[in-house]
């Protein structure tokens, strides 16, 4: 199998990964926080080890406020369901998003605003995949609480000016949600320098780890309820939740094997966002893959631009074939979409799967409202998306079975 289909989850995965959640299974593989038992110590060490490692990795702050989560979408709503709802000033808070978001975060976004709880705003985006951060500036009412925009469209490619949306979200003192699952591990991200409040990011993308893990970074400027106050009200004192209270709900809850004598859930980061027994065979190749991504991002960046170069060099001599997105490689991660004149891309997913062992993802790749914005509703696009192991060869597999299928 030619495996072109790195966006949705990569693959190989390093040895490294296998052979550490091969060992932690067999040697450390209990439950971390519950027990005082060595292994139980080993385990819960290996998750505070982690936890610091990625801090560091995405430039944050204090380690005790990186949160294991499932996966980005697990994440998404933990930021989004623990700051919403509330109200500001009376009124329900405003949300800033794109046309650009998986739904991950445009589902539960949708749903609060069709429930009344919130107020939605979704910014446009030029025919490339940019968002222009005046325009979400301009999109700042009185009552807005959130930004929440993805790194780098799943489906164009393209990486927004993170750093530039960030000024903008603390210059008006506005909670900052940066999706990341497109390019945490491949593109650099500096938790400070891009005033983000909060990263959401899959331990199974670019980060190269299993799937079933992912991470939540909540900074400083969020808090847990026990820091309002004994009323529960904002700052203000009226109004019930004000915004100036930055606080965060717990997305589940339950069992955090340490104060247990706590009706509600502890008041204690990572705790109080870490309700159940963690994934620790999945963090524990996490782990590795964190190392080997540390050592290698760059080059794994490097490699897919090239690839990404190859891949538009080719399509660009087809003339029935569409490419989504920015021309040149530089500002994209590694996914190229295509649209292609008179065929269904499920239709040609499956041919290149069964014909020529090329894995593709054909579809809407859940982000239905850029592809009504790019004309490509409902049947979608054929996304193909290199990884740090595809090769040129691979690329040029690809390009070979369409010229077959569409006649060059």
């Amino acid at each position: 199998m030619i495996y072109l289909d790195n966006a949705a989850t990569s693959f190989p995965k390093p040895p490294c990964v296998t052979e550490a959640m091969s060992r932690f299974l067999a040697e450390d593989a209990a439950n971390p926080g519950r027990s005082g038992h060595r292994m139980a110590v080993r385990a819960e060490r290996m998750l505070d080890d982690l936890r610091l490692k990625l801090t560091r990795f995405f430039d944050g702050e204090d380690a005790h406020r990186m949160i294991f989560t499932m996966n980005c979408t697990d994440a998404i709503n933990m930021a989004i369901k623990g700051l919403l709802p509330r109200r500001i000033n009376g009124r329900v808070p405003h949300v800033i998003s794109s046309v650009l978001e998986h739904n991950s975060v445009s589902r539960p976004l949708q749903a609060m605003s069709e429930r009344g709880q919130i107020e939605l705003t979704r910014v446009d985006c030029d025919d490339q995949g940019r968002i222009d951060p005046a325009d979400i500036e301009k999109a700042i009412q009185p009552h807005t609480l959130l930004i929440a925009v993805t790194h780098a469209s799943n489906v164009l490619g393209t990486i927004q000016d993170a750093q530039a949306i960030g000024q903008i979200a603390r210059r008006h003192d506005l909670i900052y949600l940066l999706d990341a699952a497109q390019s945490a591990g491949v593109v650099p991200i500096s938790i400070r320098r891009m005033n983000i409040d909060l990263l959401a990011f899959p331990g199974h993308k670019s980060l190269l780890g299993p799937t079933g893990t992912g991470g939540l970074y909540v900074g400083p400027r969020l808090t847990l309820p026990e820091a309002v106050g004994e009323s529960g009200e904002g700052e203000a004192g009226s109004n019930g939740q004000e915004r100036s209270a930055r606080e965060l709900s717990p997305w589940r809850e339950g069992g955090t094997g340490g104060d247990s004598t706590s009706p509600v859930q502890p008041g204690l980061f990572p705790y109080y966002l870490e309700g159940g027994t963690p994934n620790t065979v999945g963090l524990a190749g996490l782990m590795a893959a964190a190392d080997y991504t540390a050592a290698h991002g760059a080059e794994h960046l490097k490699h897919e631009r090239q690839l990404v170069g190859r891949l538009l060099d080719g399509l660009a001599g087809m003339s029935m074939i569409h490419v989504l997105g920015p021309a040149t490689p530089e500002e994209r991660v590694g996914a190229v979409s295509i649209d292609i004149e008179g065929y269904e891309p499920a239709d040609i997913g499956a041919i290149m799967d069964d014909s020529f062992n090329i894995a593709v993802r054909p579809g809407l790749h859940c982000s239905p409202y850029i592809h009504k914005r790019m004309g490509t509703y409902p049947a979608g696009a054929l996304r193909i998306s290199p990884g740090p192991f595809s090769t040129e060869a691979d690329i040029d597999a690809a390009l070979d079975a369409l010229k077959q299928l569409t006649g060059g």
